[in-house]
């Protein structure tokens, strides 16, 4: 049939969305491109096929997995996860619009003739690991991890898709087993036994293992083969199939994939930690002067300063930051000068000065220059900034703070106060000492 032809097919709107073209489809829905008319903007709309909803045998099943993923919509907002803009539910019919991400999923990286590099697949798993703990926060189980549900936004940026078969806490619609792709399960998901984080750690581990290798942990012609070498057998480490991949790689894997949940990662975060930290290993660092985005995460994390911000709210800040390391000496800020940015202090030390008078020296999560963002009237610097060692600092201009979220400039806004009043209380101490 002709592209002409094809696109004769199309339906010319679902809802109230102009349809554009057909991105795909699977055994029970179809997936378009779409235009949302009233945000203006590119949307994904999936739409379930009537006649899954009139199968007798799994009709009600397939109701249960899209009412599951319907129920999430404005729930979930992450910056690595698909938002779920809408949903329209009805009797033999439904839809679901999501957010349009044009990279495509990671299944072509799983080929043995494309595979990534070994630190940018390190950064892509870190960032499914922190998306994954955030949807955890919220009581969502996904169930169905695999490279064909994470979607490309970027080099390394991912958005995690198709929470079709989450299992949410307190949504009886979710209740359903049996459900997940065979060589992704893990043993106690295949078992059908209760289900937690550990579940989608599990799945998550094989996904890793496939980007690293280009090939599936268990090599199997049938499913029951297949459940049979996940419940019972251990996989060749991933480091046997490709060369150079760390044996600090090599553990995380095995980690993740331990058949005995007690052996395995317990949480997220010791597996982000472990990511970040095989990440920060010579054999994986980077020689240029570029920072990875995990080690941008776990660097904001570790500061007094972002105690209060949530992880969207700290990957935004990841985003807007502007990072340098600046050797000694080097001038920061001068007074007098106009300024349209701050710095925060990731490590290293700087010194305060006026009139070329030390007023203070500020070391690894202390800020500067905030002033810029706080002041409505004056913009010029009210002191000298020069680095006392070498230094890493992250630069925020004030236009990109202005254009993130509101929540995320509420966390700055508290955070300054708390920095002023910190060091207000401070000079009235030395005041009353001296």
């Amino acid at each position: 049939m002709s592209d002409e032809a094809k696109a004769d097919l199309l339906p010319e709107r679902i809802g109230k969305y102009p349809v554009l073209k057909k991105l795909g489809e699977g055994g029970t829905s179809e997936v378009y491109l779409c235009h949302d008319p009233f945000n203006d903007r590119a949307v994904a709309v999936k739409r379930i096929f009537p006649e899954a909803l009139r199968d007798g045998a799994g009709g009600g099943v397939y109701r249960k997995l899209f009412l599951a993923e319907a129920a999430l919509a404005g729930k979930l907002s992450h910056p690595h996860i698909v938002a779920i803009y809408d949903a329209v539910i009805e009797r033999d019919s439904g839809y679901i619009v999501m957010e349009y991400v044009a990279g495509g999923t990671l299944e072509p990286r799983t080929s043995p003739d494309n595979l990534l590099p070994i630190d940018k697949i390190v950064e892509i798993v870190f960032k499914c690991t922190r998306a994954l703990s955030y949807a955890n926060q919220l009581g969502i189980t996904h169930r169905d991890i695999k490279p064909g549900n994470i979607l490309m936004s970027g080099p390394t940026d991912i958005r995690i898709s198709d929470f079709g078969l989450a299992l949410s806490a307190g949504i009886d619609t979710t209740q359903v087993t049996g459900v997940g792709s065979p060589a992704y399960m893990s043993p106690e998901q295949i078992r059908e036994q209760p289900l937690s984080q550990q579940t989608d750690i599990y799945s998550l581990g094989v996904v890793m293992y496939q980007l690293l290798t280009g090939q599936l942990p268990y090599q199997a012609s049938n499913n029951f083969s297949m459940i049979y070498q996940i419940t019972t057998t251990d996989p060749a480490p991933p480091s046997s199939v490709r060369d150079g991949i760390p044996m600090s790689v090599d553990r995380i894997v095995r980690k993740a994939m331990q058949k005995d949940q007690a052996r395995r990662y317990q949480t997220w975060e010791d597996f982000a930690k472990d990511l970040a930290e095989a990440f920060r290993a010579e054999s994986l660092s980077r020689k240029s002067e570029e920072f990875a985005d995990s080690e941008k995460f776990n660097a904001l994390r570790a500061m007094g300063f972002f105690r209060r911000f949530s992880d969207p709210e700290l990957w935004e800040v990841v985003a807007i930051g502007l990072w340098a390391k600046v050797p000694a000496g080097t001038t920061l800020m001068r007074e007098g000068k106009p300024g349209d940015h701050f710095c925060l202090i990731v490590s290293g030390e700087v010194k305060v000065t006026k009139n070329k008078k030390l007023l203070n020296v500020l070391g690894a999560g202390e800020c500067f220059g905030e002033m810029a963002y706080l002041s409505e009237t004056s913009k010029d610097r009210g002191a000298s900034i020069a680095a006392n060692v070498e230094s890493r600092l992250v630069r925020i201009r004030v236009e990109d703070l202005l254009n993130a979220s509101e929540t995320c400039r509420l966390k700055f806004d508290r955070a300054f106060i708390r920095i002023l009043v910190e060091r207000l209380n401070l000079a009235n101490t030395r005041l009353t000492s001296a």
